[in-house]
């Protein structure tokens, strides 16, 4: 995690954009007093999102909470696809 101030931001936003996207770093940039923005890649707020959209069904979660325990525990199966 990168913390700067606003000031040095607008001084080398370029490397600091670059540092979030291509170092998946996350970038707070400080507006005063308690007030600040967060700045993370595409990739990592998409990852989030999903992340949020899968944990957001109780059922879901359920689900997902089963498939990690049988994974852990060792009781799973693996498929072979089916290549065309």
């Amino acid at each position: 995690m990168i913390t700067t101030s606003i000031s040095d931001f607008r001084k080398d936003i370029k490397r600091y954009l670059d540092n979030v996207t291509k170092n998946f770093e996350t970038l707070i940039i400080n507006r005063g007093k308690d007030n600040g923005v967060v700045v993370i890649s595409l990739e990592e707020y998409n990852s989030l999102t999903a992340t949020q959209y899968e944990l957001s069904s109780k059922v879901n979660e359920q689900r997902l909470d089963s498939a990690i325990e049988k994974l852990q525990s060792g009781n799973s199966f693996e498929k072979k696809t089916i290549e065309e």
